[in-house]
């Protein structure tokens, strides 16, 4: 308890004798001290009364001289006397002490309560009268002042009190309570009146509605119009008045829908909504959408949908102008509503009036240009042009606009830094489109002059090509080479363009002037190429020639792969060999050079040779596997087995890491050439056990030949199969790959 906390409780343990919370109570109670109270006095006679009188009067005398402006003594000696039925004396105690403070509203409040509690009635007016002219911004005062009078009966004379209070144009409250009190005794005409002298005096929106639906309830509907009319008068057609008037707009339409005055009500709704601003009419639309949703047709439901739907990317692009993925929304939703004005068939008003507002919204779309000078900031920003100058030339029909939109947004974009192709191809295009060929080409001209980019060669030779103009074609690819000779593609493109033409000369030399390019870019593409090219033609010679290079080059397996299979399989004959098409109308099979199966297992030899060579040993699996599938295919169960004895057989073999020291086991591909080569006696040794053991097992060993030449390997072909033997195996293949470890060494 030294540092004021309290004390820690180490018996958490529940009490032996349980106590209630009424007990507890209960005892407070009866422990409490007695309250003093003071001593009761009885008067026994007048003179003691007397005395008591003056005694008390003395005292608050002297209290009040003390404390001369504490209006609650003032207040305690005017009820005491009050409660003594000395009214005069109470009435001079009030006198005095408004005497000292005229302001106190608490001072009249008890005054005039005083007076009323002894039914002094005209007193109480006489105060209230007072009051009010002392203090005529104090509500209170008058309220109880005219309920004085009402409860007397006295309307006329609660009417006049209105009347005074009006003058001092008090707030709203009290205009109600006025027409409230008129409506109690069925004086209409006086309401309407003061609702009339209460929207001069403040002319709010929502004073002018309920005038409106107070006329509309008493059943005068052509007055309740005439309200509103006036109302609308008042505010006027400026931007801002209207807007402040929305509540007077969607009061009147409502009253017009309540008198089933529906297109009154759709009129009054298109009138407000086309003088607010979209951003600042969201009730009102809310409103119209509920009106045509209940008595509206379906186009004029779904222009209210598309209002709403304005006004909500209104605020989204006032939020963030640069979101363009909002104004290709908002750009789409204008052309949609523009269509469908043109298929509903309507006016040319009604169609420029949309036109305009698709520009409009276009113009600010562009204005947002992105800031700083990255390409990824101008790539959505870029399509917002094309859209419009597709829109001025499709929709519009504005050819002018739509080349001074894309001359526009040219000149914007810094070439220096970046380009868009698409943007000077579709510039171009639309110049054809126009039938002037030679401006289009001016546009690709200088664009590939200004800043030369792939995507702009493509697009040019593209469109050279629809036009059949294949000099220009030759050019613009020599032009494209000269740019990036690296572009393994462009050479691809450029021969099979000769190779169209006809001219097979042109063809192989561009293909020759490709290969020899010591940068490129993904040149196994080219040399496909190429080589396909070839074997179309029906040179073998040359094709054999691009084989042996690239092997030469790359030695990759897939080359020694492709080149094998190329010399099994038939090509077509040579071009100059063929017979030529005849008139009918089945033509005829091109013939086939039948390929040679020696010649294709000579190149799988020397591919295995090479790989093995290299030491990589997953090529050659690929290779024999490819070489298996090809003798199925077109050799004897001879050349089958003999592949298939080639197979590697995947060993488990033990090692020390010497990074961690301890022992690890690996998986390896062990080849049974390199096996005999490396191994002889050991590798002559296990052959015989596995063929003991595949005696014995009752397993045919013709069947297993050379390929179960090692104890515990398994074929990396028939792993799966094999897996179940391999714990039966375990000790032999350890004994087989220490053995073979210490021959290495």
């Amino acid at each position: 308890m030294q540092d004021g906390r309290a004390p820690r409780v180490k018996n958490r343990a529940p009490a032996a004798v349980q106590i209630t919370a009424e007990q507890i109570l209960r005892e407070a109670q009866e422990r409490q001290e007695p309250t003093f109270r003071a001593p009761k006095q009885r008067v026994e006679d007048f003179e003691e009364l007397s005395e008591y009188q003056g005694r008390k009067r003395k005292e608050f005398e002297e209290r009040i001289r003390r404390t001369r402006g504490n209006i609650r003594e003032w207040l305690q000696y005017a009820n005491w006397e009050a409660s003594q039925n000395a009214f005069d004396r109470s009435r001079s105690v009030f006198e005095r002490a408004l005497d000292v403070d005229p302001r106190s509203i608490q001072l009249w409040f008890s005054y005039t309560e005083m007076e009323l509690k002894s039914r002094n009635v005209q007193h109480a007016r006489n105060l209230f009268d007072r009051a009010v002219t002392l203090l005529p911004r104090v509500d209170q005062l008058w309220y109880k002042y005219v309920y004085l009078e009402e409860l007397l009966r006295n309307i006329p004379g609660a009417r006049q009190v209105f009347e005074r209070w009006m003058q001092w144009e008090p707030d709203d409250k009290a205009w109600q309570a006025y027409i409230k009190m008129e409506g109690r005794y069925e004086e209409l005409d006086r309401a309407s009146a003061i609702y009339e002298r209460w929207v001069g005096v403040r002319p709010d929106p929502r004073v002018w509605v309920k005038w409106a639906k107070f006329e509309e309830e008493r059943g005068k509907v052509d007055k309740a119009r005439e309200v509103f009319q006036t109302a609308l008068e008042f505010f006027g057609d400026e931007e801002e008045q209207v807007e402040k008037a929305q509540a007077v707009f969607g009061a009147f339409a409502k009253m017009e829908t309540r008198q089933k005055e529906y297109e009154r009500a759709r009129v009054i709704y298109k009138f407000a909504l086309e003088r607010i601003p979209r951003s600042k009419s969201s009730g009102l639309y809310a409103s119209y959408t509920k009106f045509e949703k209940q008595h509206g047709t379906r186009s004029t439901l779904e222009n209210t949908v598309l209002g709403k739907r304005r006004i909500q990317y209104e605020e989204e692009v006032a939020h963030d102008g640069r979101n363009y993925d909002v104004w290709f929304d908002y750009a789409r939703l204008e052309e949609g509503a523009l269509k469908e004005l043109r298929d509903e068939g309507a006016t040319v008003e009604e169609l420029d009036a949309a036109t305009d507002r698709t520009r409009e919204v276009y113009e600010r779309a562009v204005a947002q240009v992105p800031p700083g000078g990255e390409k990824r900031h101008w790539r959505r920003y870029i399509f917002l042009w094309l859209d419009y100058a597709l829109f001025e030339e499709i929709e519009s029909r504005d050819y002018d606009r739509a080349r001074q939109i894309y001359q526009t947004a040219i000149k914007l974009v810094p070439h220096k830094q970046f380009t868009f192709a698409k943007l000077w191809i579709m510039f171009a295009k639309f110049e054809i489109r126009r039938l002037d060929l030679p401006v289009a080409r001016k546009i690709l001209g200088a664009a590939i002059g200004m800043c030369p980019k792939e995507a702009l060669f493509r697009g040019y030779i593209e469109l050279e090509v629809e036009l059949r103009d294949f000099d220009n074609v030759r050019k613009l690819y020599q032009k494209y080479l000269e740019f990036d000779p690296s572009n393994s593609a462009a050479w691809i493109r450029f021969a099979e363009l000769e190779a169209q033409l006809q001219d097979f000369a042109r063809t192989r030399a561009i293909f020759k002037l490709g290969i020899s390019q010591t940068p490129l870019s993904m040149p196994e593409l080219l040399w496909k190429a190429y080589i396909d090219f070839e074997i179309d033609e029906g040179e073998r010679d040359n094709a054999r020639e691009l084989y042996e290079t690239l092997v030469r080059q790359s030695g990759h397996v897939k080359v020694w792969i492709s080149y094998a299979l190329f010399e099994g399989e038939p090509i077509p004959v040579p071009r100059a060999e063929r017979e030529e098409e005849e008139e009918d109308e089945e033509e005829e099979e091109v013939k086939m050079a039948p390929g040679n199966t020696t010649t294709a297992r000579q190149v799988f030899e020397r591919g295995y040779k090479d790989l093995k060579g290299r030491g990589l040993k997953s090529e050659r699996v690929a290779l024999l596997e490819t070489w298996k599938t090809f003798e199925e295919s077109h050799g004897t169960p001879e050349d089958v087995a003999k592949v298939q004895a080639m197979m590697p057989i995947v060993s488990k073999r033990r090692h020390v890491d010497q990074e961690t020291g301890q022992t690890v086991e690996d998986w390896d591909l062990v080849f049974a050439d390199d096996e005999r080569e490396a191994n002889p006696t050991s590798f002559k040794f296990l052959q015989m056990a596995h063929a003991w053991k595949a005696k014995s097992a009752g397993a045919g060993a013709t069947e297993s030949g050379v390929r179960g030449a090692l104890a515990g390997f398994v074929s990396s072909s028939n792993k799966s199969a094999n897996d179940q033997n391999m714990d039966e195996d375990d000790e032999e293949s350890d004994a087989a790959s220490s053995r073979a470890d210490d021959d290495e060494d």
